[in-house]
């Protein structure tokens, strides 16, 4: 569950950023608002779909935000857009994708100790 709060919580912020302005920007912002809808499907599917899969989703969603974000303070920026580490929006954004890494990458460790073995994969175990 708080994986998926912080993806949904990263996402929130994007859909906030993209109605806020980043809507008139080429590239980044029709990124910001697949960010945003990607970020709330992902969060669904973590909470309503026990799989490896979605946590794998929240992880690379995080991941990708929060690298997006560490370009666009280079000096070269992202696609034109340069940001710094400065605001509410800014570091709401990044605690909450580097929870999504976290957590989401203890919950696929987790929920592959619990997984269902087949019989063909209990005798290898065994040996």
């Amino acid at each position: 569950m708080l994986t998926a709060i912080c993806v949904a919580v990263s996402a929130v912020v994007h859909l906030y950023l993209w109605q806020d302005g980043m809507k008139a920007v080429d590239v980044v912002g029709p990124a910001f608002l697949l960010n945003g809808v990607g970020g709330l499907v992902i969060a669904v599917l973590v909470i309503v779909w026990r799989h490896w899969l979605p946590l794998l989703g929240a992880v690379g969603f995080g991941v990708a935000t929060l690298t997006a974000f560490v370009i666009s303070t280079t000096p070269s920026g992202f696609f034109g857009v340069h940001e710094r580490w400065v605001g509410l929006p800014v570091w709401l954004s990044a605690v909450s994708e580097v929870g999504a890494i976290v957590l989401g990458t203890a919950a696929i460790v987790v929920e592959r100790r619990h997984a269902p073995v087949s019989p063909a994969g209990a005798a290898l175990r065994r040996g």
